[in-house]
């Protein structure tokens, strides 16, 4: 009988510590990478962004992007609002050059910059790299809508990321994350981003919808969607200033 006792003890006092083990938020951030990169493939689709500002008529902008995250590169070519068309961007690594059309010049821009006149920074166009550029700091048990969440406060470690600090909520259930706010070195909320909406693409998940809300400026908030999105294989001359020259002729 005492044996029993034991033994029951121990299964429920294992059983605390399985409930209550803390989960491996480093894998969970590998997840997320993998999840939103692409690394084995090529990306492309078409996003638009509808900006809106106080006092200014709202601002409609649509993009086509190309994305090789194996190699660090993307391009972005603006087909919307005819006075802007022909503009572009090349990212390399964690260079990234503005092209205009007009003066027919390539200028150096950096992840860090907006995108045309929207709340969206070059740095959201690129893929994920959590695990790389962040550890977790702290986290808890929260809810968002309908679903339970691990909020993530991340830190990073280095001084090329946007923002040095990150709040993240991820689902529970499955490694999507719902929300995040982007915070300054001094801990001031700059921006807030929500992903209500996600699509499959291949075997990863990208946010089909994305809305960003300008934490500093009162009103300001850009939603973001996404409309054909494939993973064919592009050509190696895509990723390169002379592929945006040639398109603009």
């Amino acid at each position: 009988m005492k044996l029993r006792f034991i033994l029951t003890g121990l299964l429920l006092i294992s059983s605390v510590f399985t409930v209550f083990a803390e989960p491996d938020f480093d894998q969970i951030l590998i997840e997320i990478d993998k999840l939103g990169s692409f690394e084995d493939t090529d990306f492309s689709c078409v996003y638009t962004f509808v900006s809106e500002k106080p006092g200014e008529e709202t601002e409609v902008t649509q993009a086509r992007m190309f994305r090789r995250d194996a190699s660090e590169q993307f391009v972005m070519l603006i087909l919307k609002p005819e006075y802007q068309k022909g503009q572009g961007y090349l990212k390399v690594d964690e260079n990234v050059w503005f092209y205009d059309p007009e003066s027919r010049k390539f200028t150096h821009s950096s992840m860090k910059e907006n995108v045309q006149n929207s709340e969206a920074k070059n740095s959201d166009m690129d893929g994920l790299s959590l695990a790389e550029d962040y550890e977790v700091d702290s986290w808890e048990l929260g809810k968002l809508g309908n679903f339970d969440t691990y909020i993530l406060s991340l830190k990073a470690l280095n001084d090329e990321v946007t923002y040095p600090r990150l709040k993240v909520w991820v689902r529970t259930d499955a490694t999507i994350v719902l929300k995040e706010e982007d915070y300054s070195l001094s801990d001031r909320l700059m921006r807030t981003t929500y992903f209500p909406k996600y699509v499959k693409v291949g075997m990863r998940y990208v946010p089909s919808q994305i809305l960003i809300v300008d934490n500093l400026q009162e009103g300001e908030k850009t939603q973001m969607t996404m409309k054909n999105p494939s993973t064919a294989d592009l050509p190696d001359s895509v990723f390169s200033k002379a592929y945006i020259e040639r398109v603009n002729n």
